[in-house]
């Protein structure tokens, strides 16, 4: 009788349904389910069946306002260990990190039928608003809705951002690039190079806004808010409400990252990883779904992505020694993001394809 059930079940055609209503998972909930589609089941996941630690991890918060020599040593430190670090006294106003927050809310809880406007798999428009990049291609989908736009270097028109949360997009994005550079000259200095190094190399030109909406899941314990993957970019700088949910894998354990007041959490991504040859580390994280919501988060990443440069990255030749040669090719931003995306969250570390 089971077996009669799971062949009737029409995965293609319950995921076509659910992306053609363009409300995403908060439409699902608004609509009063008490029970989660089939597509959002983990059910393949090995780490969502894993006892998650209930420890919050000691990953770093470093204060921006200590001595340079100490920020320096604690973000080497972190950058080598934990591949995450939180910052307080980063000089981006609490008034708007609250505002970067209820801008994001606005635009999903708005009326639908303006907020269907932006619904699009077109990854070339200016504004995407969808919910799982990877819908039709991921083992399983993430209780999540997400819109993202491209805010350097070539920053949209403000009339192709929504209404609900454009002028707080913009003076965001603006004090996270003054951010993103100050944090690049740190870890520069942390790598034993020029300050100017890492931002000369191009490392904080681009910038990604990418807005997550999760509401509150009826049964959290068989879906997760975000899969566990690393990031593909250079840096993440992450802006997180109250209620958390973000957990970062740590000698074989999950940790939880408590949200911090006034902090943004910092991580290392990919291509940090590979042009500092394996020292700096790019850790896998994964947002857990929860009964309370909805949780905002709103996650800046700094790279180009698929806006075009010639510009390639391979480890940095000044680490480089006898005992320390090369463990990764010579590769593109665009083409890293590319890979990265057509694998998916798969839990699979796209570093692995790049190595020599």
């Amino acid at each position: 009788m089971i077996s009669a059930i799971n062949s009737k079940y029409d995965r293609a055609a319950e995921l076509k349904a659910f992306d053609e209503t363009k409300a995403g998972v908060k439409g699902l909930v608004d609509s009063g389910i008490t029970t989660i589609p089939k597509f959002f089941i983990h059910s393949n996941d090995p780490s969502l069946s894993s006892t998650p630690s209930k420890t919050h991890a000691s990953i770093p918060i470093i204060d921006l306002s200590d001595s340079r020599k100490i920020i320096v040593s604690r973000i080497r430190e972190a950058s080598e260990t934990w591949g995450f670090f939180q910052v307080l006294n980063h000089g981006i106003p609490v008034l708007v990190l609250e505002e970067m927050l209820k801008g994001a809310k606005r635009f999903y809880e708005q009326d639908d039928e303006v907020k269907k406007e932006y619904y699009t798999r077109d990854s070339s428009k200016k504004m995407v608003y969808n919910s799982n990049y990877d819908l039709y291609t991921g083992p399983a989908a993430n209780w999540r809705d997400t819109f993202y736009c491209f805010m350097a270097p070539q920053p949209p028109k403000p009339e192709d951002l929504p209404s609900t949360c454009r002028e707080i997009l913009v003076e965001y994005s603006k004090q996270v690039m003054q951010l993103g550079k100050l944090l690049m000259e740190l870890l520069s200095e942390a790598l034993g190079l020029n300050p100017c190094h890492l931002n000369d190399m191009g490392c904080s030109e681009g910038l990604a806004v990418v807005c997550h909406y999760y509401p509150a899941c009826p049964q959290p314990e068989l879906t997760l808010g975000t899969s566990k993957h690393a990031d593909d970019g250079f840096l993440t700088v992450l802006l997180q409400d109250q209620i958390g949910g973000l957990q970062i894998l740590h000698d074989n354990q999950w940790f939880d990252v408590p949200p911090a007041p006034g902090a943004l959490v910092i991580n290392i991504a990919d291509l940090l990883q590979l042009i500092t040859n394996d020292r700096f580390k790019s850790v896998e994280h994964r947002v857990l779904a929860n009964k309370d919501g909805p949780r905002i988060s709103v996650a800046c990443f700094f790279s180009t992505s698929f806006q075009l440069s010639t510009r390639t990255y391979g480890p940095i030749k000044e680490l480089l020694s006898e005992d320390n040669p090369p463990l990764y090719k010579e590769i593109s931003v665009r083409e890293y993001v590319a890979y990265s995306l057509n694998k998916g969250l798969n839990g699979i570390s796209g570093l692995l394809n790049f190595k020599l």
